[in-house]
């Protein structure tokens, strides 16, 4: 299950987040295949449905799922990247630490290896306490609060409203139980320890202001693998950039990033599916984003860093 964007021979996995739903990568998916890549946004195993089978899932389950989708893609597609958001950036990260050699590149979208943005309670770095304890680990929820990774007014309306419908398809779970949040954690520290082994290029795109995860975690990811990177900073968006005001810049970056990583005759195969004619050529004639050094993106953000 999921969702597909037919289009020519090079293909890319989009893996949602935690408690999400593949419709938040939906945008960057018709943006890529305007270009001419076959586009698959995978469900997550216990996604999309009652909460109470999340609960039966552990972070092998979701990572099973994209390696299923990873499978599936190696039968058709001549070249494969691979990308998700928060979550399922970790995930696209273990999929790549597990089949060395196998994914093209990576595209990390607000990774979140530590959940340390302006929005987070700052006494969350006791929730790994309150989740030992016998009776409200296994009842805690992590509630999504305002202003729910959306800087956009309206949109963050629509979005909060299907959240709290109790239709998880729409919008996914309007809280994380904590279950979910323990194996999260357990699939972080062994995407963590793993990292130097990421030799492939990977394009990181992250918020200034994300309130969730803030851009350390994309620091720390391009400081510790050992391939070559570009970190792309937004200025105007927070957490779920693949839905927010700058969605399209989003789209651009991550198409022209894979794009550099072919050959041309990869490309010539690519530029018959674009869906205009000189798409891709004026994509790689478009101004290139110039990244800017940690410290500088580090500047003004809080030095805290809490639970996860």
């Amino acid at each position: 299950m999921g969702l597909l964007w037919p289009g020519g021979p090079v293909g890319v996995i989009l893996v949602h987040g935690l408690t999400g739903t593949p419709t938040e990568l939906s945008g960057i998916a018709k943006d890529l295949n305007a270009y001419g890549f076959t586009v698959f946004c995978p469900l997550l195993a216990g996604h999309c449905v009652a909460e109470a089978e999340l609960l039966q899932t552990t972070w092998a389950d979701w990572s099973k799922s994209v390696e299923e989708a990873f499978f599936a893609f190696s039968e058709h597609a001549d070249v494969i990247f691979a990308g998700g958001i928060s979550a399922g950036a970790v995930l696209s990260l273990r999929l790549a630490q597990t089949f060395p050699g196998r994914i093209r590149a990576l595209s990390l979208y607000s990774t979140t290896l530590w959940w340390d943005g302006w929005s987070i309670p700052r006494l969350s770095f006791l929730l790994p306490l309150v989740l030992r304890l016998p009776y409200i680990g296994k009842r805690y929820r992590f509630e999504e609060a305002w202003p729910y990774g959306i800087k956009n007014k309206r949109l963050r309306e629509r979005v909060h409203a299907q959240m709290i419908s109790g239709d998880p398809a729409a919008a996914g779970f309007a809280g994380t139980p904590g279950r979910s949040l323990r194996e999260l954690w357990r699939l972080v520290d062994l995407v963590k320890v793993n990292l130097p082994q990421i030799k492939i290029p990977t394009l990181l795109v992250h918020a200034r202001d994300d309130d969730i995860a803030s851009i350390r975690n994309a620091i720390y990811i391009k400081e510790h693998i050992s391939g070559p990177s570009r970190l792309i900073a937004l200025e105007d968006s927070y957490h779920m950039i693949t839905i927010d005001q700058e969605r399209r810049q989003v789209g651009m970056e991550t198409a022209r990033y894979f794009v550099e990583q072919l050959s041309r005759q990869e490309k010539e195969k690519l530029a018959q599916h674009e869906r205009k004619p000189g798409q891709l050529q004026t994509l790689l004639e478009a101004a290139e984003y110039r990244e800017r050094p940690p410290q500088e993106l580090l500047q003004g953000l809080s030095k805290r860093r809490n639970w996860l």
